[in-house]
């Protein structure tokens, strides 16, 4: 049936809401879990948190409160995954710097080769950059005034 039909007269069942079809056969756990799973999923679109949460609740077809429910348990999910991954960052992060070395240095961009070569060895404690300032020292000391 096309579109037009459907929506200008007679009734299409592949237009029914959301929940009429993940509702048949699961939890209602498992239906709340699948709907912020969604939202997880959504949150790398560029939208702010409240923009993801208000279109969450109207795409859920839920009310702005659980819609929030359904944000604070993500951000718990976005928590622990942090906690997960701050572990191996560390070594995630000089792999990409090798490669980015590598690309730079065949493209012939000895700058930003240079650069990278540079924060790989912060990283390492090759090189430590000192800063020498030759400016005067100043000394403010306070004093209470005597009555004499």
């Amino acid at each position: 049936m096309p579109v037009a039909e459907a929506i200008l007269g007679g009734f299409d069942d592949s237009f029914a809401p959301r929940e009429e079809k993940v509702l048949k056969g699961r939890s209602h756990a498992a239906v709340i879990r699948a709907r912020r799973q969604r939202l997880y999923r959504r949150q790398l679109e560029g939208l702010t948190v409240r923009q993801l949460v208000l279109d969450h609740a109207s795409k859920e077809s839920v009310c702005e409160k659980t819609a929030w429910s359904d944000w604070k348990e993500v951000n718990t999910w976005n928590e622990e995954d942090w906690q997960k991954d701050r572990d191996n960052m560390l070594s995630r992060l000089q792999s990409m710097r090798v490669q980015l070395f590598n690309k730079a240095v065949r493209k012939g961009q000895l700058q930003t080769a240079a650069q990278i070569l540079d924060s790989l060895g912060k990283v390492i404690g090759e090189s430590v950059e000192t800063v020498h300032i030759n400016a005067p020292e100043l000394a403010i000391r306070v004093e209470t005034k005597d009555e004499e």
